[in-house]
């Protein structure tokens, strides 16, 4: 099974697969750029050449690229919708560059307008951000989101939309990262058997499991249904050490990468949710409950 989480590019983009590694993380995210800032430079190919031996060395794959957070495709307003066509195609130069597998983005606000027009904004954008690239490796994801405010993308419906619209104008093949705290909060229940199996199917018919090669692996500090967007360590949120099991082992799932986002509250909180999650895929439900 793929394992990872989320690192740190500061100094140089090995640390972040070196940390990766030191996590005891077999795939790992990383943002290519601060995602808090709308310029961005390419990576410098001597940090490339030095990633990808590291990756080759440990067996690190994939590489998960997150995009940045201020990048806003559903945008209508024209400052915003072009520094946000800008970044992300730097984003996706960056990514085929780094020889990353797969580019997650979040679909965008759709405020101030219908939720029909937000959605056309995005895939306009996205096509027009990837105008004139192509790569072989790369896969842009659509990451479902909790459904706070207008945010595009809780309703599964709505990502296969997307992918639909997109997808005809695109050079690059289009999928989804699911996110289960944000599935939770959606009110999606992945954190009971029944309703696992429910998403799981909804999945199936509406986005298509081969077309979900990635999932966030996110405890959840929000309840079912509650639409607010916040991460909670493996098994202390609403998913629980139970629902996490049943996750990773779903027959459906375990080859999917899995690849946390949890907070650092403590030293050494990521090598805890690290090894949570692969102590849930050898764990049964009896030893769980027991050690509860």
């Amino acid at each position: 099974m793929r394992i990872g989480i989320h690192t740190s590019i500061a100094g140089a983009l090995e640390n972040a697969a070196l940390k990766a590694v030191e996590l005891g993380a077999n795939t790992f995210q990383i943002f290519s750029a601060s995602p808090r800032m709308w310029r961005a430079g390419p990576a410098k190919p001597e940090q490339i050449a030095r990633l990808k031996a590291v990756r080759a060395k440990h067996d690190l794959a994939p590489l998960v690229i997150h995009d940045n957070y201020l990048i806003n495709l559903a945008a209508r307003e024209p400052v915003m919708r072009a520094r946000s066509i800008a970044a992300f195609r730097g984003e996706i130069e960056r990514a085929i560059a780094i020889g990353a597998e797969y580019l997650v983005a979040h679909p965008g606000s759709y405020r101030g307008q219908t939720i029909e027009q937000g959605i056309e904004a995005v895939a306009e954008g996205l096509v027009e951000a990837a105008r004139g690239l192509k790569s072989r490796c790369l896969a842009i994801l659509l990451e479902n989101t909790a459904g706070s405010g207008a945010q595009i993308g809780s309703l599964f419906e709505e990502l296969a939309e997307l992918r639909g619209r997109a997808g005809r104008g695109l050079g690059f093949r289009i999928g989804f990262c699911l996110d289960t705290a944000h599935a939770l909060a959606a009110g999606y229940d992945v954190a009971t058997a029944k309703g696992l199996r429910e998403t799981v199917k909804q999945i199936e018919r509406v986005l298509g499991l081969e077309n979900v090669p990635v999932i966030h692996a996110n405890d959840s500090k929000a309840a079912l249904g509650s639409r607010v967007d916040r991460h909670q360590h493996i098994g202390q949120g609403y998913i629980g050490l139970e629902g996490f099991r049943r996750i990773l082992n779903h027959p459906k799932l375990r080859a999917k990468a899995f690849i946390l986002e949890t907070p650092v509250d403590k030293e050494d909180d990521d090598r805890r949710n690290v090894e949570a999650l692969k102590s849930l895929c050898r764990k049964s439900s009896t030893t769980i409950k027991r050690s509860r």
